[in-house]
């Protein structure tokens, strides 16, 4: 019987990115002695898209000392040694290897800061296989991501699957429009009005995959 497919976002579905890169934030202005309208900068620049160039900015603005590759060194090592994957998720992702599931990471990017993330966090040691996005220059939402995704984890699209993820651009309409069914981590948000719904809604990445649980124990009661 074939196995089935679910893709996983990383940030703010499998951890906590938003809270990791406040406190991160928090102590890299007092570090350099910035302010608070520094410290809202400094968090929206690496919330947006996190990269050396992001660095690079930053240090030409606030003109620190520091070389650009030394700001990202740190900047990774301290993301990587704050970082955390909740232990019900860690023990979700086995569960769902003891039933069957092949489970992957898509996530968008920096190769080195996403991977040091999934080490740090024992979530590379529970997944058949993770694509991030710089590594073929294939951002969600683009289907090819997806296919990039599946494949690491030795399937294709076409045999179906499931994606879950907390944006409703990149992972809802991504995903769907890659031909994967789609959970959506809610975190207290509404869907936006005009924008098609995603196929379940949860809070949290342990209820997506007890839901995934509940349907593979289904879909065994139903063909045997």
């Amino acid at each position: 019987m074939q196995r089935p497919l679910v893709l996983f976002d990383l940030d703010n579905t499998l951890v906590d990115r938003w809270g990791t890169l406040a406190g991160w934030a928090a102590e890299f202005t007092a570090h350099h002695g910035l302010g608070d309208e520094d410290q809202a900068y400094v968090l929206g620049m690496v919330a947006e898209r996190a990269y050396p160039s992001t660095f690079d900015a930053m240090r030409t603005r606030y003109r620190l000392p520091a070389s650009t590759a030394e700001l990202w060194r740190a900047y990774r090592t301290d993301i990587a040694a704050s970082v955390s994957c909740a232990a019900e998720v860690l023990d979700g992702l086995d569960e769902l290897h003891a039933v069957g599931w092949r489970a992957g990471v898509a996530t968008n990017g920096a190769v080195d800061i996403q991977r040091a993330k999934l080490r740090a966090t024992s979530i590379s040691e529970r997944v058949d296989g993770v694509f991030i996005s710089e590594e073929a220059d294939a951002r969600k939402p683009q289907t090819r991501h997806f296919a990039l995704a599946a494949a690491r984890c030795g399937t294709v699209l076409g045999d179906g699957g499931w994606i879950v993820g907390d944006n409703p651009v990149n992972d809802i309409g991504g995903g769907r429009s890659a031909g994967l069914r789609t959970i959506w981590i809610g975190n207290g948000r509404s869907w936006p009005p005009d924008d098609p719904g995603p196929d379940h809604t949860v809070p949290h990445a342990r209820a997506a995959i007890d839901l995934l649980l509940l349907h593979s124990a289904d879909h065994a009661r139903t063909t045997t």
